[in-house]
């Protein structure tokens, strides 16, 4: 077991570079009708009274009103689509870690290394930090909270279902508390596997569909 800092690594058995299963992620999120999202976002606007209402003394004009309520609503939606991008990431991770998976159960070498009766041992939440040790390029999307949305949501819900609470504030807080419930899931102390013994590709679908 290798020490670096403060972190542990687990020992691969002889020298070669093993190859795990490609990642592959939708990096651009479908969405079909922009327009009908827009639409959605001022309704939440106003059904949130999210504008509060102007007192009779003051001169605000209605074109000022509806360019504050159009802000909002661009907002909303730059938020929730910012979500389904790390939701998509997320869903990704989560299917490449259960390939993972299968391909250390194949291989002799790497067989005992996630079993956590044995130490020093890694665990599923090893390869989100092996992704972030390979400096894996997301396009901003942050892993753990990506995939502490997966684990919150088996399909992320539509505007309409979220409110402008979770959208701007409480949706990392969420991700974070589903991450590090499933982090601690696996016994202390998570060995972290070393990043130069594995070797991978990223697959960006969405390059790949059009």
């Amino acid at each position: 077991m290798d020490i670096i800092g403060d972190r542990r690594f687990v020992e691969v058995p002889g020298g070669r570079t093993h190859d795990l299963p490609p990642l592959l992620v939708k990096t651009v999120p479908e969405v079909k009708r922009l327009d009908k999202m827009m639409c959605i976002a001022s309704e939440i606007i106003e059904q949130e009274d999210m504008v509060p209402p102007v007192a009779a003394d003051k001169l605000v004009d209605e074109e000022s009103i509806e360019r504050r309520k159009m802000d909002l609503a661009l907002n909303l939606v730059d938020q929730y689509l910012g979500l389904l991008s790390h939701w998509h990431w997320g869903d990704a991770v989560i299917e490449w870690i259960r390939q993972c998976e299968i391909t250390f159960g194949t291989r002799v070498e790497l067989r005992n290394l996630l079993k956590s009766d044995i130490w020093p041992h890694a665990g599923r939440s090893s390869f989100v930090t092996l992704l972030e040790d390979k400096a894996v390029p997301t396009e901003g999307v942050e892993l753990e909270k990506a995939v502490g949305l997966r684990l919150a949501f088996r399909q992320m819900p539509p505007i309409r279902c979220c409110t402008d609470q979770f959208l701007f504030y409480l949706n990392n807080s969420v991700a974070h508390t589903a991450f590090r419930t499933w982090q601690d899931m696996t016994p202390s102390p998570i060995s972290s596997l070393p990043p130069e013994r594995f070797q991978f590709e990223i697959v960006n679908m969405s390059l790949d569909l059009h």
